[in-house]
């Protein structure tokens, strides 16, 4: 393999061309843009896409205040002579980022706001000492600078710098916005969404209302929010989305792009398991591959020839749309779910103006927030299941890739396990210890039917599940302990009575003729063969309850060891 290098954790185009990290040429982006005529353009797309980059590329291209014929060199878009020399560098530019505008309450949150603010005021501070710029709106920029703008200073920020900044150059001022509803989102999941939109509405929305200093603004996000919320008033507005065929190679890596990285890197053969976990998304008419993921996977691989796929999206920052999703009240989507884990399709209705606030109020509105932000994908007519019709009105869904498929599982055991817990379990334990094993194949039967089943449970799932129905509630919970001669699934102590339980979990998989019943006969003689009872009675437990439990599906049996067992 060769270590190439690559731009691991950097989004900043111009550190990316100047210390020659591995670029993938996406200045086509530039090209296309230019070619429709626009005041606003939003472009929203999944995170980790490389939006960031993108915006500050277009920053570095069009921004009055650097020379980056140099940086461009090579790449596409310098072959296009005549846009460059009429844009490249020629027009004043102010590169907004909200991506890091967080905080668990709304005074928190602001604080980060004033600091993003108060970077770009230190970005253009030779606005402070023009001598063409309004001696009032240099208090205004002064109070921003210094963080101690009142409310009214910080709505009125975007555009207050917008002026200035023409007044300064002359010239109008293209407004580049990354991110703009990372505040939104991360205010709707911590409460305080009416307090954030009240301040992003005019801080954002107010910068292209009749705004003669603006030339035009380029906008990301994850999602549209409503155009009544944010985008009113701005004239010749143009939004483009996952759905849509503009720009649709110009987020994320294309196949051939990304065997262009294995081949230089001498990790070819790599394509397969990339393919599986990485690949999948659709925007437009491409299929696209989570750049993210790729660059981590690579570099894994040149550290570590045998690195295995790993699940990135548990770093970012919104999987528990999933949780939320299964949680809410009166949405009955554990089929669809099961069906969208077994690698199924669904057909959904689809809404691309949202606004957070009401994106989990109809269940309509979560599966289309879960398309737009790249936790399912669009399946074409032509790759539909055999006997699946497309349905008029509706989308095609299913999830992209074993990644995606991953952070689904994995969040799901995290529900039930909770689930579970939460539950009174007294009745339930009670018929452990009192040997009910008929009541109990009713009881557990009933609480894996409440669950959402995917194609791949295997016996360490259901052996999980039983351990995890004990857990938390005052007993001594082991796992492949060590008992007589071998070690058994779960043993249950409660040592202030002096009993215990022993359960030996069986589930047939493949075998042939198997059913629950010889499983649970199986795992019984198993317990009586190897032992399992006779250490806790050298412990001094007086009572021993030993089960076979055998689980298909949601189907389950178990049974209880004779009279004979117990002593």
């Amino acid at each position: 393999m060769a270590m190439i290098p690559l731009p691991y954790g950097i989004d900043l185009f111009e550190k990316v061309r100047r210390e020659h990290c591995y670029y993938i040429d996406k200045t086509r982006l530039i090209s296309e843009m230019m070619d429709v005529p626009f005041q606003v353009n939003l472009i929203t797309r999944p995170r980790r896409f490389g939006k960031t980059l993108a915006m500050s590329m277009l920053a570095s291209f069009f921004d009055i205040r650097k020379e980056s014929r140099e940086l461009f060199d090579g790449l596409e878009i310098s072959e296009n002579k005549e846009l460059c020399e009429q844009w490249m560098n020629q027009w004043p530019v102010l590169f907004v980022t909200l991506k890091d505008v967080n905080g668990r309450d709304f005074p928190d949150a602001y604080e980060m706001l004033h600091q993003v603010l108060a970077n770009l005021c230190k970005e253009h501070r030779y606005l402070k000492t023009s001598d063409r710029v309004d001696s009032e709106d240099k208090a205004a920029f002064s109070r921003l600078h210094a963080r101690k703008g009142e409310l009214a200073d910080v709505k009125n920020a975007i555009s207050l710098l917008l002026r200035m900044m023409h007044d300064h150059y002359g010239k109008e001022v293209i407004l580049i916005v990354d991110e703009y509803d990372v505040p939104l989102a991360k205010a709707s999941d911590n409460d305080y969404y009416d307090e954030m939109l009240n301040v992003i509405r005019t801080l954002i929305g107010m910068s292209w209302k009749s705004n003669p200093n603006l030339k035009f603004a380029v906008v990301t996000g994850c999602l549209r929010v409503a155009k009544e919320s944010i985008f009113t008033g701005a004239n010749n507005f143009v939004s483009n989305s996952i759905s849509d065929t503009s720009y649709q190679d110009c987020f994320g890596f294309t196949e051939a792009e990304v065997k262009q990285i294995l081949k230089d890197a001498d990790l070819s053969e790599a394509l397969p398991e990339m393919k599986r976990w990485y690949d999948g998304y659709r925007f437009g008419e491409v299929e696209i591959y989570c750049p993210w993921d790729v660059l981590l996977h690579v570099r894994a691989l040149c550290l570590k020839s045998k690195a295995v796929p790993g699940n990135h999206w548990l770093d970012t920052s919104h999987n528990n749309i999933i949780r939320r999703f299964i949680e809410l009240p009166d949405m009955f989507v554990n089929d669809k779910f099961e069906t969208l884990l077994s690698g199924g399709v669904i057909q959904e209705r689809i809404r691309e103006d949202l606004t957070y606030d009401i994106a989990h109020s109809s269940e309509d509105n979560l599966w289309s927030i879960l398309y737009l932000t790249g936790y399912l994908t669009q399946v074409l007519p032509e790759e539909l299941p055999e006997g699946m019709t497309p349905q008029e009105g509706k989308t095609s869904l299913r999830i992209p890739n074993e990644e995606v498929k991953s952070v689904f599982k994995d969040t799901v055991q995290a529900w039930f396990e909770s689930s579970i817990k939460a539950r009174d379990r007294r009745g339930l334990f009670d018929e452990w210890w009192n040997g009910e094993d008929t009541r109990l194949t009713e009881d557990v039967s009933d609480i894996l039917f409440d669950t959402i089943s995917y194609y791949d449970y295997r016996e360490d799932f259901y052996h999980a599940f039983l351990a995890g129905m004990f857990s938390g509630a005052g007993y001594d919970v082991r796992s492949n302990s060590e008992q007589g001669k071998g070690r058994a699934d779960i043993v249950i102590r409660e040592r202030r009575h002096r009993r215990a339980i022993v359960i030996e979990v069986k589930w047939p998989g493949k075998k042939k003729n198997s059913t629950l019943e010889s499983e649970c006969r199986e795992a019984l003689d198993q317990i009586e063969r190897m032992q399992y009872a006779k250490n806790l009675r050298i412990e001094g437990y007086r009572t021993v309850l030993c089960y076979g439990a055998a689980f298909l599906g949601k189907d389950c049996l178990i049974r209880l060891a004779g009279d004979d067992e117990r002593q």
